[in-house]
């Protein structure tokens, strides 16, 4: 663990290259993350869900937020909140890298960072969707254990947004 000047611990995967801090989505590092996010999406699909999030969900005990730092530079946001606490389920919601710090671990270290932090709030499985057109994400997700499942928001075209689960059970040494 080490800390930013801004506060909190972080956790520092790759030599202090890339560090996550949790962050409320209203921070300015967060807000500018998740802009660019909608913008992509934007550009993506010619449309997107709206960035705005409720504070309320991504605040424990509820959720989290965080911003992944690459070099000391905002490059990544991402959070999850409750889904079902009787099925110990979490939703993973807007996880976004910057084109510049793509391929570089920052993914995979955001993810494994939600995924530690639900499991310590006493998540045992995590859902998600993605955008099918999301090469990059969807590679990430199934590399990390994702599978297809059901989809799981009312309205949704699972063409477009395909949903995924994961049991979060730990495994000793796993992380």
């Amino acid at each position: 663990m080490t800390t930013t000047p801004r506060g909190p611990a972080v956790f520092a995967p790759v030599a202090g290259r890339i560090e996550i801090a949790e962050r409320p989505p209203a921070d300015a590092d967060a807000s500018r993350l998740l802009l660019a996010f909608y913008r992509e999406q934007v550009g993506r699909y010619g449309f997107a869900e709206s960035v705005e999030l409720s504070a309320c969900e991504y605040t424990a005990p509820q959720g989290v937020f965080a911003v992944v730092y690459h070099g000391g530079v905002p490059a990544g946001c991402g959070g999850y909140r409750w889904f079902d606490r009787d099925t110990c389920t979490v939703e993973i919601k807007k996880t976004y890298i910057v084109p510049g710090s793509r391929g570089l671990g920052a993914g995979r270290a955001l993810l494994s960072w939600l995924e530690r932090h639900a499991v310590a709030a006493g998540a045992r499985r995590a859902i998600l969707e993605t955008g099918v057109r999301n090469t990059a994400a969807l590679r990430l997700f199934t590399a990390a254990g994702y599978q297809p499942a059901a989809r799981y928001v009312a309205g949704r075209d699972p063409q477009i947004n395909p949903a995924f689960a994961r049991s979060l059970t730990i495994q000793p040494g796993a992380w």
